[in-house]
């Protein structure tokens, strides 16, 4: 059922690519603007780059998280699969993990652009890369809750901005300053370490409370 999940999803989301190609150029937009807004001096630019890069992320994964539930909660979808009790959890891990799919990995993987925009060498580059292969599927999965508690509100798109944003700020401080660790020569594998605790605890936590918020709305 896993695996269905995930095939379905993926092909709905790629029936629909433009949603998931404007998620990917809205990142590369919000990068790209920064340095056009001030001086473009290397130290500043250096300085700035993590933060504007793991800042446009978040900000890409919130604009796709209110269609994660909506459409199969529209129509009736998503009421046929909470029925299915015993394969219910891993219907909705495949529809999790064809999200990161189609949104958090191409920007993990168009992330290394951005990096040589602002200047950052090549181990940089990398502990950027791996830090949002760690960090965006964090994203997801607090997005996912968020957007399951967003689905019998109304005026969603504030709620859920209210909702994600305060439980990202540890994986934005811990991205970011992995990179600029790195820059620093201190090493990045400590910050690199605490999102991976991040992403296994998410990945526990997150599904049930997921499960649990859809149950309370469908009720």
């Amino acid at each position: 059922m896993f695996l269905a999940s995930l095939q379905r999803d993926l092909r709905l989301l790629l029936r629909q690519a433009s949603e998931a190609w404007l998620v990917l150029v809205f990142f590369l937009l919000i990068a790209s603007l920064f340095p056009l807004a001030m001086q473009p001096e290397p130290k500043t630019l250096l300085a700035i780059g993590p933060g504007v890069s793991w800042v446009s992320a978040l900000l890409s994964v919130l604009l796709s998280m209110p269609r994660m539930f909506a459409a199969d909660a529209q129509d009736g979808s998503l009421e046929q699969m909470l029925l299915q009790s015993e394969a219910w959890m891993s219907i909705l891990l495949g529809k999790l993990v064809a999200h990161w799919l189609a949104s958090g990995l191409p920007l993990s993987l168009v992330a290394p652009l951005i990096g040589l925009q602002y200047g950052l060498d090549l181990n940089a580059i990398a502990v950027l890369l791996a830090g949002l292969l760690l960090g965006t599927p964090i994203l997801t999965l607090i997005g996912a809750i968020a957007a399951a508690l967003n689905l019998s509100a109304r005026g969603g798109g504030a709620l859920l901005a209210l909702l994600m944003l305060p439980l990202c700020i540890p994986v934005l401080v811990f991205g970011a300053g992995a990179v600029e660790a790195q820059a620093a020569s201190l090493g990045a594998e400590a910050h690199l370490s605490l999102l991976a605790a991040g992403l296994i605890l998410a990945a526990i936590l997150a599904p049930w409370a997921c499960s649990t918020a859809i149950r309370i709305a469908m009720d």
